[in-house]
């Protein structure tokens, strides 16, 4: 079963562009109309986030949503098959030279990234690396076998991009240190955490207190990476392009938390900016600093339940 549906995606896959945008304008109504797919979450997140908008403005805004989010799924299929002269018409870095620049002073480099715009794309960004370099794929395994298998196919891009599953991190990455290879890994670093994972909590696009992910800080302080955001915009359909901006060459240095906040920061930016390529359909403000407060408390570094009396 888990290679029938690889099949069937990749079959899908290699339909020309034109054809997969007019499948995406059929599958729109379909999901935004009659299956009604989270619409009650994505109009409270819209809401929410943008108090000062009218609601007319927040159902534009919910509409491109929908029409982007069905051309996600089926731009993620195209990397099954798409050629590398296709994806370097479409898919453009900016400045992939910085990361080159740290590995010849010895320096790996990691990548914060949001669920904003085409993810996915993002793990073809070693088409402009020396074939030496890795890319480190950071990735939460999907609950559904068949369709993890299938994204697993489309994420990997021998010989830089490497898939990697989120537990696996710190010994990938000192595997390909003792065999002098030089990294980039990247980082999803706007998912919502579980209760017990909570270190965090930052003012993110007008809610004053989003639980958030430290991970991604943790480990490129421990491997003293230089960091950047990954700034995603999408000109035009089916193309998009890419800039690294700096968030810290030493995050060492830094203040606990402080490089987490540079990235929401900078992420709120980009989602203010075109908020229709932002995901939505995630429930990430379901768990409030109250509750936290009243059922949780931090004890040597560990979230731990508070004990009833």
């Amino acid at each position: 079963m888990t290679k029938v549906v690889y099949y069937l995606l990749y079959a899908v896959s290699t339909l020309p562009f034109r054809v997969l945008y007019a499948l995406s304008d059929m599958l729109m109504p379909l999901l935004y109309y009659i299956i009604r797919y989270r619409r009650s979450i994505v109009r409270r997140n819209l809401t929410s986030a943008f108090p000062e908008k009218s609601m007319k403005e927040i159902k534009t805004i919910e509409k491109k949503f929908y029409h982007w989010f069905c051309d996600y799924f089926l731009e993620a299929i195209k990397l099954m098959s798409i050629s590398d002269r296709e994806l370097n018409r479409r898919f453009h870095v900016k400045n992939p030279e910085v990361h080159e620049a740290w590995f010849l002073k010895g320096r790996n480099t990691a990548g914060f990234l949001g669920h904003y715009c085409n993810w996915e794309w993002l793990s073809r960004v070693g088409k402009d690396m020396n074939p030496e370099r890795r890319v480190c794929l950071i990735y939460d395994p999907l609950h559904s076998k068949a369709i993890n298998y299938a994204f697993l196919r489309l994420r990997s891009y021998p010989p830089t991009g490497v898939p990697t599953p989120k537990r696996d991190i710190l010994r990938q990455l000192v595997t390909w240190r003792r065999e002098g290879r030089m990294s980039l890994s990247g980082y999803i670093a706007d998912q919502a955490p579980k209760w017990t994972n909570i270190h965090l909590w930052l003012p993110f696009l007008n809610h004053p207190a989003t639980p958030v992910f430290t991970g991604a800080e943790r480990i490129s302080r421990k491997m003293n990476d230089a960091v950047y955001y990954v700034k995603m915009t999408r000109p035009r359909r089916g193309c998009y392009d890419v800039e690294y901006v700096l968030l810290s060459d030493d995050p060492a240095s830094l203040p606990e938390g402080e490089l987490t906040r540079r990235f929401f920061r900078m992420l709120e930016q980009s989602v203010r900016e075109a908020p229709q390529y932002y995901l939505w359909t995630h429930n990430r403000w379901k768990r409030t600093k109250e509750e936290f407060d009243r059922r949780f408390e931090i004890v040597k570094g560990k979230v731990v339940e508070k004990k009833k009396l």
